[in-house]
């Protein structure tokens, strides 16, 4: 983790981890934001900025040309980093309370169609790896898990009595997520049949989902998998294992689950983060009424 001088931002950095309990990758993207944020104003005590001061940085970042999303996501950090300290306090005032955050341009995820889904999870199974890589994208699929989650499984996370797993995600917040018949097979079998074949001698490990040397798949071996799977599919989009989880939650939606349910089930703290879902279960429902509603459909000029 980036190691920053500031006592203050320490304290903070201690706090969203031992308090917040945020995963180590967000607080190593916190820790370097405000790394940069304090060199900025290496010669200036923090606690003592102005809207001014840090209206400056804001636009330092500007003229590095950073993304509005970056830029973006460096104001909730500083903000967040006043805000608590303002909750100790360290300061009287927010410095940044009425800065505005900068317009984000939002991208929404890349989503399979069912067809798309089918063709990528319809792999020839004749190793035993084909069996493992099986059983990840139908329990990826299946339950909408994270690839961290998925590659992290244990023995112990699965209850296939009850056709359930417990899942360990982000912050450490515990969830349970059902289980399907499609994915319970090919798990159990997996489990059972083939992942013996794959145990190296001296190597042992809880984990479910074992690499060619015995040892717990990693998320860039499982990324190079799927990559090419998807060639083989002749599926042209730009795919990430990610892809999988946004398209468990965007058919659940089209199919009329309601969005609660699916917040729960990926395990998000907010709901309006569920919610770009809506907008791509609008796209798909605009795209269908184009394709099929006889008064939408483009007719030849005569």
């Amino acid at each position: 983790m980036v190691i920053v001088v500031n006592s203050k931002v320490t304290e903070y950095i201690e706090y969203l981890k031992y308090a917040k309990k945020l995963s180590e990758n967000t607080l190593i993207s916190y820790a370097k934001e405000l790394d940069v944020f304090e060199s900025y104003f290496s010669k200036k005590n923090l606690l003592e900025l102005r809207e001014d001061d840090i209206k400056k940085f804001l636009e330092n970042l500007d003229n590095l040309e950073l993304t509005s999303n970056t830029r973006s996501h460096y104001l909730t950090v500083i903000n967040s980093f006043y805000h608590f300290c303002l909750k100790e306090d360290y300061i009287t005032k927010n410095p940044c309370e009425n800065i505005l955050l900068p317009k984000v341009n939002k991208k929404l995820p890349e989503v399979l169609t069912y067809e798309e889904t089918d063709r990528l999870l319809n792999i020839p199974l004749n190793t035993p790896y084909d069996f493992r890589t099986k059983a990840m994208l139908e329990l990826m699929y299946g339950s909408g898990l994270r690839v961290s989650e998925l590659i992290n499984l244990k023995f112990n996370n699965i209850d296939f009595k009850n056709d359930s797993i417990r899942i360990l995600g982000k912050g450490s917040k515990e969830r349970i997520v059902p289980i399907n018949e499609t994915s319970k097979k090919y798990l159990s079998l997996y489990m059972d049949k083939y992942r013996p074949l794959l145990i190296k001698k001296g190597k042992n490990t809880d984990n479910i989902f074992l690499n060619n040397r015995g040892l717990v798949i990693t998320r860039q071996g499982f990324f190079k998998i799927l990559k090419s799977l998807c060639q083989k599919a002749s599926i042209k989009k730009n795919i990430s294992p990610h892809t999988l989880r946004h398209s468990f939650a965007t058919h659940l939606l089209q199919n009329g689950a309601d969005l609660r349910i699916i917040q729960e089930l990926l395990g998000h703290s907010d709901i309006a983060t569920t919610q770009i879902y809506t907008h791509l279960s609008s796209e798909h429902t605009h795209d269908e009424y184009l394709n099929t509603h006889p008064r939408a459909q483009k007719k030849e000029e005569k």
